[in-house]
């Protein structure tokens, strides 16, 4: 027995005017500029705007992350924007192009225009969708939004019903769920201005998915996940159609179920019906590609001949299938060409892929980098059958691989690496792998200070190489990640410590860096571990302040002098025997040796003088002259360098007593050393 399977698409299907109207201005826009950013979502569909993205058109969330404002221009999405938000676009942009849907646009007016203090607008809508928040804004008085006739009779409050008010309705609403709120709202509000602000396109494209899903076995409804309009369509079909089922794209649609419900609706008399119907932000080339896909899925012949009793498997293997939309395939190289790869995938269909479709590196060479005989994995972006040719793209493919590196990477908290490019309004990008990825300033690892982070220390970053990690918030639908190079610095200073505490002892020699001073000591940094030099531990010298001997950012090696392991607290020492003074004196000089030595201070019995650095000898007033001096600033002063000779060094007491008498009068030596050693006790 001979059955069909027709597949069809509703008429009203795909994009509506104003979103045509928008995809227009913008590809018009990006052949003339140079940079089109667009504020917000052009429309609810990731497909599109990841084709935007593949062609450096930019989504941006505020005016800040624009650096090249001058040389730019800015659309306005088709939801609109508030009125503060246009207004800092015109602030920060000299080129604005209004891409709002034009029946967005009137309810602004709308409301504009018949709002007032005294009177209450009330949207119908859903609350946090960037059209009902655009419409708000342009309210002069008080402002409620409702989704449906429950959630108005569930509202508390006082003011509520006791005004004037004006109803409108987001312009995608389902048309049913207005008209019932508006009688909900009529029994409240005894002077109620309503206003018809439903698209007439949505009315008619839902008008038409309530008919074709009550004649179809099989209702396929295609869209963006987050779009208004595509999901009451989903609604409305899935009232009358009980096999409903809705995809993103081609690649998306949910095959197993689709094959299910065909095998249990097949009718071996009439045939099977199914069709297709979009949202009005849903381009057409994925509509396409659906029906393609449902195609080859049910194979929509009339030459096969399908028998009762046959399972659905075997109904599918009765017939050649081509491959789907959106479904990965191996192949190989047959030809390649200047405009394009040719590919074998052992189907009777020759493989297309086109130069603009294997990569977007521009430094890949197709005809030296691909060669006859090799292997390659690519994915299916349309079927004709007519034309004998499968149009191909790896680069859709190597898309989804190297952002799914970016999503397992924030999932399993995994470190990756890149290099920074660009230093942006509030941080810097990276490049990682494939992927840019954006560091807030906050996840550099820059000190923390009130100022903050410094476009110059921003700046600074460029053509370093870091570790990070991906961040939970990843955006799988704008394809935006954000990393942090402080978190895995974090995890390196934490390691470093409890290696550290793992190792640590007594009289262990470190490295270190001087990270802060005060006035009885200095901290040093040991790798993510804080020790302290008192005051005493930084020099053999009496200092007043730890600033004589070191500095911030100084490198010092230490050494362990105590340490606490539980409560994490270690003293260091700076000074060690190596440099106590006098050990450096007992290997210069001994008793009777001449030296050179400067005068440091006066006092009324003599004269210090600095032997070594840290060691202090004492010439007394008697030994400054081969005569009689009354005040030994007749003699010397601070500063001077003079010659002396050592009497005697007592390292216990650590006093050293000097001599310039006993160079004048030789022959008096023995008794200079016998008054300059009374005259040292004296003191």
């Amino acid at each position: 027995m001979e059955n069909k399977v027709k597949i069809k698409i509703a008429k009203d299907s795909g994009f509506c005017f104003g979103v045509r109207r928008a995809d227009e201005i913008v590809r018009e826009l990006a052949d003339k500029h140079q940079k089109v950013y667009i504020y917000g979502e052009l429309i609810h569909n990731d497909d599109y705007i990841n084709r935007l993205a593949q062609k450096e058109i930019i989504t941006i969330d505020s005016p800040d992350e624009v650096t090249d404002a001058e040389n730019s221009v800015c659309v306005i999405r088709t939801h609109g924007v508030t009125k503060d938000q246009q207004e800092k676009l015109q602030s920060k942009f000299s080129d604005i192009v209004d891409a709002t849907c034009p029946f967005v646009k009137k309810i602004h007016k709308i409301v504009s225009e018949h709002s007032d203090a005294d009177v209450d607008t009330i949207i119908i809508g859903k609350e946090g969708h960037p059209e009902v928040i655009g419409i708000k804004s342009y309210a002069k008085g008080d402002v409620y939004i409702f989704d449906s006739p429950e959630s108005i009779r569930c509202f508390e409050n006082v003011n509520f019903g006791k005004k004037d008010a004006i109803l409108v309705s987001q312009t995608t609403n389902n048309t049913e769920n207005y008209k019932k709120c508006q009688n909900v709202l009529k029994l409240l509000y005894t002077n109620l201005k309503v206003f018809d602000t439903i698209c007439s396109v949505t009315e008619s494209r839902q008008s038409q998915a309530r008919e074709e899903s009550r004649k179809n076995d099989i209702m396929i409804v295609v869209g963006g996940i987050s779009s208004s309009n595509t999901k009451h369509l989903y609604e409305i079909c899935c009232e009358n159609c009980e096999n409903t089922f809705f995809c993103e794209n081609a690649s998306k649609l949910p095959l197993d179920k689709i094959r299910d419900a065909v095998h249990k609706k097949f009718k071996y008399n009439s045939g099977l019906s199914v069709c297709i119907t979009a949202g009005a932000s849903t381009p057409d080339d994925i509509i396409e590609e659906v029906k393609i896909s449902m195609n080859n899925t049910t194979d929509n012949t009339a030459k096969t001949e399908i028998k009762e009793g046959m399972s659905f498997e075997e109904m599918l293997d009765a017939y050649t299938k081509p491959p789907r939309a959106g479904e990965k395939v191996q192949g190989v190289i047959t030809s390649v060409t200047p405009a394009a790869i040719y590919v074998d995938l052992g189907i009777k269909q020759t493989g297309v892929l086109p130069s603009a479709e294997v990569t977007d590196d521009p430094s890949v060479d197709i005809m030296k980098d691909y060669k006859v005989g090799d292997e390659i994995e690519v994915q299916i972006v349309k079927y004709n059958d007519a034309e004998g040719i499968v149009n191909l793209s790896k680069k859709r493919l190597d898309g989804d691989k190297n952002w799914q590196i970016l999503v397992d990477a924030a999932e399993n908290n995994t470190t990756l690496t890149g290099k920074v490019i660009e230093a942006v309004k509030g941080g810097v990008i990276m490049q990682c792998g494939a992927n840019r990825v954006f560091i807030p300033a906050s996840h550099t690892d820059f000190p923390k200070t009130e100022e903050g982070v410094s476009d110059e220390q921003l700046k600074s970053l460029i053509g370093n190489t870091y570790d990070i990690k991906i961040l939970p918030e990843v955006n799988s639908q704008r394809r935006r990640a954000v990393g942090s190079i402080r978190k895995v610095a974090a995890e390196a200073r934490k390691a470093q410590r409890e290696e550290f505490w793992a190792n640590v002892e007594v009289d262990k020699k470190y490295a270190g860096v001087v990270k802060s001073i005060t006035p009885y000591g200095a901290f040093v940094d040991l790798g993510g571990v804080d020790g302290m030099v008192h005051i005493t531990e930084l020099s053999w010298k009496r200092i007043k302040h730890p600033t004589e001997v070191v500095k911030i950012g100084d490198k010092v090696d230490v050494f362990v002098k105590a340490v606490d392991v539980e409560k994490k607290r270690i003293s260091l020492g700076l000074k060690t025997e190596e440099t106590n003074p006098w050990n450096i004196l007992a290997t210069k000089y001994a008793e009777g040796d001449e030296a050179e030595v400067k005068v440091v201070s006066i006092m009324p019995f003599g004269a210090f003088a600095e032997v070594v650095p840290g060691v202090d000898g004492l010439i007394h007033i008697s030994q400054l002259a081969d005569r009689k001096v009354e005040k030994p600033q007749d003699v010397v002063n601070v500063g001077d360098t003079v010659t002396v000779k050592i009497m005697s060094i007592d390292y216990e007491a650590k006093k050293v007593s000097l001599s310039i008498r006993a160079l004048l009068a030789p022959e008096a030596v023995e008794e200079v050393a016998e008054e300059a050693e009374a005259a040292a006790d004296a003191e």
